[in-house]
């Protein structure tokens, strides 16, 4: 586990939190490699180095002055669940009586299953990279697969709102793939389909077009 850093702050945001206004928070640091993903500056070791630091202190000033203007704050990344002192982190900003909406790969269920026991979450959506036998391929590292299971049961079971979300990538994502997912996850909520966007991606992808 690493020690939180922040790397990147959108102060209103209209839909990353449903029906919410929310600033956006941004960790730094992940452990998949995602070739579809859009914030590689949050991801690769080279670009996090050049990447400005948002310190925590001057982040909680800026939720002060907030209060009574937006309702939340979504806490994303990067992974978030990475970080260690991410409970403290997300406890200070409850204090300050915001809702908490955290964005994850669900690869780390530890730090999940202690943030739901401490109650420091009010709203979780989770990355579905793909079906599993095409997960490694979309997260382009080896993942625990059981800790993606655990983490989705977690999220089911919280009594909270939430959403799994699967970015469609050609080549990575089929309707075959998203009826898999569907199938794995036997939930009642709809499966949130994210457009690809190949403008600004980890290099692999930068230049496919969306189908």
């Amino acid at each position: 586990m690493k020690i939180l850093l922040l790397g990147g702050l959108q102060k209103l945001s209209l839909i990353d939190y449903p029906g919410k206004l929310a600033a956006v928070v941004f960790t730094l640091g992940c452990n998949f490699r995602c070739g579809f993903c859009h914030n590689p500056e949050l991801v690769l070791p080279a670009l996090i180095k050049k990447q400005p630091r948002i310190i925590v202190a001057d982040f909680l000033k800026f939720l002060r002055v907030r209060r009574g203007k937006i309702d939340g704050v979504v806490v994303t990344g990067g992974e978030p669940t990475l970080h260690q002192d991410l409970p403290d982190f997300i406890s200070q900003i409850k204090k300050l009586g915001f809702l908490v909406k955290l964005d994850t790969n669900g690869s780390q269920p530890k730090m999940l299953r202690m943030l739901l026991q401490r109650k420091l979450l009010d709203y979780i959506a989770m990355d579905i990279k793909s079906s599993f036998v095409r997960y490694v391929a979309a997260c382009g590292v080896k993942c625990d697969l059981s800790a993606i299971k655990t983490s989705a049961r977690l999220i089911q079971a919280s009594g909270l709102p939430y959403q799994f979300r699967t970015t469609v990538v050609p080549n990575l994502v089929s309707v075959k793939d998203l009826v898999a997912i569907k199938i794995w996850l036997a939930d009642k909520q709809e499966l949130v389909l994210q457009e690809f966007q190949p403008e600004k991606t980890l290099a692999q992808f930068t230049g496919v077009k969306t189908p």
